[in-house]
């Protein structure tokens, strides 16, 4: 029988009303819409949603693929719906956002891998909220640059895709997924657009070392990546890959230095951050940025 890990401290969390995560729920229903917030378990599903803001995942619930990490589930994918990318910008603006963040499930059943259903879903936010800053996390693609151009094409103004852990651990974490496919995605995407912000993601906790961290960091700035995300990877199941081990914030603090001094625009690293979490920290450069130019 698997032994229950006990949380420090420092992972532990004080829930928020119900009230206003309730509110989120009911939109997404009604709009037949799913959030990468409750198909992972994310554990600041409560903090996000209290506030109105959520990671829209489009494509279905359902991915083909099985990583060692995640609690979304795996099957038979549903149907594209037609009529996500319109509901997506509405909901968006139903919660006032200025800063959307949409996500998929993989999509290797589908020829363009979904890339088509993500720029659909970018043209409809964007006609809906100009204003807006759009994020995609999208899958690898299974490295087709095509696919890569057809999200770029679309205008996202940042870009995402998670090389999730260190080269070595790349087997057991994501077995269907290559590291180096993972940052020749990124590099595509800046290729095809300098303008473009390139933003990646790592989990700690898994096994990895100090040396194998500072790697990846390495790695994703070589490549021209502008953000990082650094958080730590808690099991969302007791089928999932067990945690080698509670980092201590002050390692996250640590690591936050050495990505700020490697030149990253932005680094988010604690115990909580996730892809997508307080995102709206990195878009008011991105804001900024697209402000003045406007105004040059």
């Amino acid at each position: 029988m698997a032994q229950v890990q006990r949380l420090p401290e420092w992972l532990k969390i004080r829930l928020p009303r119900p009230d206003t995560i309730q509110e989120v729920q009911q939109m997404m229903r009604a709009a037949r819409l799913h959030t990468v917030c409750e198909s992972a378990r994310c554990p600041n599903l409560p903090e996000c949603w209290s506030k109105k803001t959520a990671t829209f995942m489009i494509l279905g619930d359902t991915c083909t693929r099985a990583c060692g990490f995640c609690a979304i589930k795996v099957g038979k994918p549903l149907t594209v719906d037609e009529e996500e990318p319109r509901n997506v910008a509405r909901v968006a603006k139903e919660l006032g956002l200025k800063h959307v963040v949409v996500t998929s499930v993989a999509r290797d059943d589908l020829a363009d891998e979904g890339s088509g259903q993500f720029a659909r879903t970018i043209e409809a936010l964007h006609e809906e909220l100009p204003k807006a800053i759009v994020e995609v996390l999208v899958p690898d693609f299974k490295g087709k640059r095509w696919c890569v151009k057809n999200v770029i094409d679309a205008g996202p103004e940042i870009f995402n895709h998670n090389v999730e852990t260190v080269p070595r651990l790349h087997t057991i974490v994501r077995p269907q997924a290559k590291y180096e496919r993972s940052l020749r995605v990124l590099e595509m995407a800046k290729e095809l657009n300098p303008k473009v912000y390139t933003k990646s993601g790592i989990m700690l906790g898994l096994g990895e070392t100090q040396e194998e961290v500072v790697g990846v960091l390495k790695d994703l700035r070589s490549i021209g990546v502008d953000c990082v995300t650094i958080g730590q990877y808690l099991r969302p199941t007791m089928r999932h890959l067990p945690v080698s081990e509670f980092v201590h914030p002050r390692v996250f603090k640590e690591y936050a230095q050495i990505g700020e001094e490697m030149g990253f625009a932005f680094v988010a690293s604690a115990p909580f951050v996730r892809s997508s979490y307080n995102a709206i920290d990195f878009s008011r450069k991105v804001m900024a940025e697209r402000l003045q130019a406007l105004e040059s």
